[in-house]
């Protein structure tokens, strides 16, 4: 077995088995829940650097061959979203020890955030396709436990919201799956694509028909985003910002690999009808957003907006959509992680989250206007900025099919997010007002995070070729489904020992 396949996954797993040994001391705990994802961050980068050498790695749990073993496997795509979720992981932990209070350190925080991480790094590296089912609940238990935290009622309706919807989500993956299988007999996801391709028709339509409202429930796509408005607005900054950047990721990312690798046989229908969801995604989103007048919720709103463009890519399924998808999925995940820590510092600052209520911020903390702008001007696509290079890729490839509704939506889109962040600008940081709070404790652990995001940011505007290069070559494996389908079924048995190999 390749350790650096299984690395990112055990890490989080041995984290949280040591922070819950340590729960009597607060102090060890946020010592390891910081090392912890250190390390995990460390794993996932050696991951994406083995991938980028020697291409698609699969391992096999137990050395059982492909198709009858747990199958990891990580091409580009799947390597680069567990990177992105370590570095999460660990901007949130270390923003964490200036914002998470603590009751919630003692009723588990640390390792609830690190079993979080398990989840979605196991979800991004599954090769099997119930598997991702199993991972997906594990977050699923791990989020709805961090959003409960602290059991405050506006928390408690939040969760409650989150986890309905969610469920509902999984019963259908789960149906999916089990009709899947009894039609295919099979579940490793590279075995499935090879016999969908033997047996298309209604049945394969109407699979990838579940699949899409399994995972769009997940992604919060239209018009299946409700909930996400209504519950991430309602925890602990640090929670938000975990959220916002990573789990409706984890459904992106579900969304990208079945409509790439198994369900390609009526691309006419299926990708045509995530065009159009793709469209009305974007518009609901920021017209939502342009409607509130509190932070987290123009927040959460953009994130369904900025679903929109992600799964746009998809829809055009050539070599540069999938390209600036895989580019807009990076630049989003840092870009709204740290929208949210600044929202969260600006809170400390000032005291609340309403605009109303908010001002002054750039007179007082020129700094800290500084971090919001920067994420702020990118998620709009304002160049030299990364979401700039993430939307031209998007719209050049729209362009290219001419697909001139969805890029005429893509940009106009684009502008009415440029007005809420110009708003959100305006009525927090440049106008006059605001009550001061006193000075937040642990400035570098509140303010660390979200400078290194804002560096990032930066970084991948202005090292916008080679950030680019990595997400083509992404795309092209994505569109190689032989070349997975041989590294999964072809790799996997070599590596099996030889008596599981004389039982296949």
């Amino acid at each position: 077995m390749n350790a650096l396949l299984v690395l990112p996954v055990l890490v989080p797993l041995a984290t949280a088995i040591a922070l819950l040994l340590a729960r009597g001391s607060p102090a060890l705990q946020r010592r390891l829940g910081v090392g912890g994802a250190a390390v995990h961050a460390a794993a996932a980068a050696a991951l994406l650097a083995s991938v980028w050498r020697e291409g698609v790695l699969v391992s096999q749990v137990g050395g059982w061959p492909a198709p009858f073993g747990i199958s990891f496997v990580a091409d580009l795509l799947a390597a680069l979203m567990v990177v992105l979720a370590a570095m999460t992981g660990l901007a949130v932990a270390v923003y964490s020890l200036a914002t998470v209070d603590e009751g919630r350190e003692a009723h588990g925080h640390y390792p609830i955030l690190h079993v979080l991480l398990m989840g979605v790094c196991g979800a991004f590296l599954t090769g099997d396709i119930f598997n991702l089912y199993v991972w997906f609940e594990v977050l699923l238990i791990a989020s709805f436990v961090l959003l409960a935290l602290g059991g405050e009622r506006a928390q408690m309706e939040g969760a409650i919201k989150y986890v309905a919807l969610n469920l509902v989500s999984s019963a259908l993956f789960l149906t999916a799956v089990g009709i899947l299988y009894g039609a295919t007999g099979t579940l490793n996801m590279a075995d499935l694509a090879a016999r969908l391709d033997a047996s298309p028709g209604p049945l394969a339509t109407t699979l990838a028909m579940l699949f899409l409202v399994a995972f769009g429930i997940k992604a919060a796509v239209f018009p299946l985003f409700f909930w996400l408005p209504a519950s991430y607005h309602t925890p602990p900054i640090a929670v938000s910002a975990v959220f916002a950047g990573l789990l409706t990721k984890v459904g992106v990312y579900a969304l990208i690999r079945v409509f790439t690798l198994l369900f390609v046989q009526d691309v006419g229908y299926t990708h045509e009808l995530i065009l159009w969801v793709s469209g009305l995604t974007m518009v609901t989103g920021v017209l939502g957003a342009a409607a509130q007048d509190d932070v987290r919720r123009i927040l959460s709103f953009h994130i369904v907006s900025q679903i929109g463009y992600m799964i746009m890519g998809l829809a055009l399924l050539t070599p540069l959509a999938l390209a600036g998808s895989v580019f807009y999925i990076a630049h989003h995940i840092v870009v709204k992680t740290n929208l949210f820590l600044v929202a969260g510092i600006v809170r400390r600052l000032r005291g609340s989250y309403e605009l109303k209520r908010l001002g002054g911020v750039f007179a007082t903390h020129a700094g800290v206007a500084a971090l919001f702008l920067v994420p702020a001007l990118s998620l709009a696509g304002v160049p030299p900025l990364s979401g700039f290079f993430a939307k031209l890729a998007l719209v050049q490839a729209g362009l290219q099919e001419g697909r001139y509704v969805i890029v005429a939506t893509a940009l106009g889109v684009s502008l009415l997010t440029l007005y809420s962040m110009t708003k959100v600008w305006a009525e927090a940081f440049w106008k006059d007002g605001g009550r001061e709070e006193p000075a937040p404790a642990r400035r570098a652990a509140l303010l660390g995070p979200s400078a290194a995001l804002a560096a990032i940011t930066v970084a991948i505007g202005l090292g916008a070729g080679p950030v680019f290069e990595l997400s083509r070559r992404a795309a092209d494996q994505l569109l190689d489904r032989e070349g997975y389908i041989r590294a999964v079924l072809e790799k996997g048995t070599k590596d099996a020992p030889l008596e599981h190999r004389a039982r296949r």
